[in-house]
């Protein structure tokens, strides 16, 4: 039975009558509202001058391909971290300007310039966006965008889920930006803090929100890690075993796994918490025989997986890059393997120490004390491994290496602290402190910097043409600087017995600290503007840093990099054939690289289809008519749903085949440079068009030349 709601509610537009109840009137909503609309305005303007809609909807929209695919969750993702960004930069400001009693107020605020009301709204929703909705989508992108690359395959496993996943991402992006101007979102916390998030304590809509924002996006984020799964155990290239995988793949498997079995748990949570919320269940209030730490447990159990479901993507990454431009193998192969494996199985033992401080006797504590250290062990063999190939290694100080080399020092400072807070006497002192705010962003510092750096170490492979140099380098130390002035004194803070979510500082004392931090928003907002301008230039003067090698680095080892560049939609027109882990390094020391089948064969390919865009456009709609208790529209689209799932499996044109000859015209045609004739091989390189399996006769590779 439906619950009785606070406000009013009618069968037709369910609770949008609240919208005539401002909960709060701030000029900053104003002003955001006024920069989407008139840069959405400015973007639909331009696209519609040049003519671009319909190659919008062909090339992007609705593709398939998991570069594209790749590429749109990263655009996801860094649209997210700027909204996640501005939302950090308030809540600093706010407490910078909110010290002592004299301090004024604006806006309607006693102190600074955020009422209570909003400022916690914007807490829980930068740590919703930055964990949800930013840094998982760059990651899951990447993955994407290059692990089919480094296995060999043309797609991934299921192109159509592909889709599907990201624009259930998107749609959870949207129902969070939504929020931002129509109703409100959730003061709980962006981990939904019990019995905050109970209709009883949040009756508005900000929490329903929270809840629908997340379930959509976890669903996509689920497909996703099936997919990778999938591609990864039966889509790698011929001779390509389990211990030839990159390291990336390997850490992309990690992941995934995490991923398919933790998402599934803050499903778990959240649909309970619905239920409370809408059918009036009471599952988490502890007043009516719930148990609120029932929901802290859940949400944990899923919470901290999901801290190593982001991480260890970025320890793919650094072991891609430290290698590169160290010019070496990467150290202990078998121990990076069983050292991401050994993180992702570990990180299911250690969700209770997020609560120490809740009464456990000592044998909980113990157990779960040691268990969060015996992380520390696999983290730290990755560390000496990487230090270990960069040892007497020709070492090149590319920008993708500065972003690595940072992030491994993060790593050092965030594992540090880490190990500190897993001792229940520290964590007694420090729970609830700024620490350890800046322990856990220092964690995510480390995917960031690593993140950067994958984005400017693949960008040529995808695109056809490096960034700028001069500015990504200013980027660098911009924003390597800012994370220096915020989190540094943050440390200090929590040391000095500052808590989290303070609108009002009460100690004056604590003040420079707060304006250090300050100063480093500055940085990092500097560092926005050069990122942009950074990717203006380098598109601009996109002739002159074009890149006409298929390795863009030259000392590259991974497979990606024996592919075209930029990548064509069919990946490879041969289907290669794996010697080695390293196998464009092995091939550039045999003298093969630049070699060739002599015939090409026909390549099968998915089609573009526009119903995973369609059905995420009706999951946004269903999310929104739930938010609003409209229940006769949530229950039209999503039958809506339905109905395209069903009419999807009817469907038998859902791929096509490209001819043998025009494989090998636009092989020719992606030949810019001749290379030198290189020495044959006796070893089969490659077989051609990926239609025939390993052992069918398929000629060997030739040479490059024509």
């Amino acid at each position: 039975m439906l619950v009785n709601l606070q406000g009013p509610w009618n069968d037709l537009a369910g609770r949008l009558g609240l919208l005539l109840i401002p909960h709060y009137n701030n000029p900053i909503i104003f002003f955001a509202l006024m920069l989407v609309v008139v840069g959405g305005t400015a973007a639909l303007t331009t696209i519609t001058i040049l003519g671009r809609w319909g190659w919008l909807w062909r090339e992007w929209l609705t593709t398939v391909d998991h570069k594209k695919i790749g590429v749109l969750y990263i655009l996801i993702g860094l649209v997210m971290l700027f909204r996640g960004f501005f939302d950090a930069m308030m809540i600093r400001t706010q407490q910078a300007v909110a010290v002592g009693p004299h301090s004024p107020g604006v806006l309607g605020a006693l102190h600074g310039y955020l009422p209570p009301f909003h400022l916690d709204q914007v807490w829980t929703a930068h740590g919703m966006i930055m964990i949800l909705l930013a840094v998982t989508p760059i990651l899951v992108g990447l993955m994407n965008l290059i692990m089919p690359l480094q296995i060999g395959a043309r797609d991934m496993a299921y192109p159509y889920l592909n889709a599907l996943g990201l624009w259930l991402t998107a749609a959870s992006a949207a129902l969070v930006m939504i929020a931002l101007f129509v109703g409100d979102f959730s003061h709980a916390g962006w981990v939904g803090l019990a019995p905050l998030t109970e209709l009883a304590y949040s009756p508005g809509v900000g929490v329903d929100y929270w809840i629908w924002a997340i379930q959509i996006g976890s669903v996509g984020t689920t497909l996703a890690a099936v997919n990778i799964i999938a591609t990864i155990i039966k889509m790698r290239a011929p001779g390509m075993s389990w211990f030839r995988l990159p390291i990336f793949t390997w850490t992309s498997m990690a992941t995934s796994i995490i991923g398919l079995t933790s998402f599934p748990v803050l499903g778990v949570a959240l649909s309970l918490l619905t239920l409370d919320r809408y059918l009036g269940t009471h599952f988490f209030t502890a007043g009516l025989g719930g148990d609120l730490m029932m929901y802290t447990n859940i949400f944990w159990i899923w919470g901290h997986p999901e801290v190593y479901f982001v991480v260890l993507p970025a320890f793919g990454f650094i072991s891609e890059i430290i290698p590169t431009f160290s010019d070496k193998p990467l150290f202990g192969y078998i121990t990076m393997v069983l050292a991401s494996f050994s993180i992702a199985g570990v990180s299911w033992l250690v969700w209770l120490h997020h609560f120490f401080t809740m009464g456990a006797g000592p044998n909980v504590l113990a157990f779960y004390s040691i268990a969060t250290m015996l992380v520390g062990i696999p983290t730290g063999v990755k560390v000496f491994n990487w230090l270990f190939t960069m040892y007497r290694g020709r070492i090149r100080l590319e920008v993708p290496m500065l972003w690595a080399i940072a992030s491994v020092l993060l790593l050092i400072i965030g594992g540090m602290t880490g190990m500190m807070l897993s001792i229940p006497a520290i964590n007694y002192i420090v729970h609830n402190s700024v620490f350890v705010i800046a322990h856990f962003h220092t964690m995510f510092m480390v995917i960031t910097f690593a993140s950067f750096g994958a984005i400017v170490f693949w960008w040529p492979k995808v695109f056809g043409f490096k960034l700028d140099d001069r500015l990504g380098r200013l980027f660098f130390w911009l924003f390597s600087t800012g994370t220096a002035l915020v989190f540094l004194p943050m440390y200090t803070l929590g040391l000095m017995g500052m808590t989290r979510r303070l609108d009002y500082i009460s100690h004056p004392s604590w003040w420079p600290l707060l304006l250090i931090e300050v100063c480093g928003i500055g940085f990092y907002l500097v560092s926005v503007f050069v990122f942009l301008g950074m990717l203006y230039i380098s598109f601009r003067d996109r002739a002159k840093y074009a890149v006409t090698e298929a390795d863009a680095w030259e000392t590259s080892r991974s497979l990606e990099w024996l592919t075209n560049t930029p990548v064509p939609f069919y990946n490879f027109a041969v289907t290669p054939i794996i010697h080695a882990v390293d196998e464009v390094a092995w091939r550039r020391e045999k003298g093969t690289l630049h070699q060739q089948p002599e015939r090409y064969t026909d390549i099968h390919m998915p089609k573009n289809t526009g119903v995973p865009l369609i059905i995420s456009g009706f999951a946004l709609v269903c999310g929104f008519a739930m938010i609003w208790r409209i229940y006769w529209l949530a229950a039209a689209s999503f039958a809506a749903i339905v109905a395209l799932i069903i009419i999807r499996s009817f469907a038998k044109d859902t791929d096509y085949i490209i001819p043998a000859a025009e494989v090998e015209q636009l092989e020719r045609d992606a030949r810019r440079h001749p290379h030198p004739l290189e020495d044959e091989t006796p070893e089969s390189l490659g077989i051609g068009g990926g239609a025939l399996p390993p052992d069918s006769g398929a000629p060997a590779a030739g040479r490059h030349n024509d």
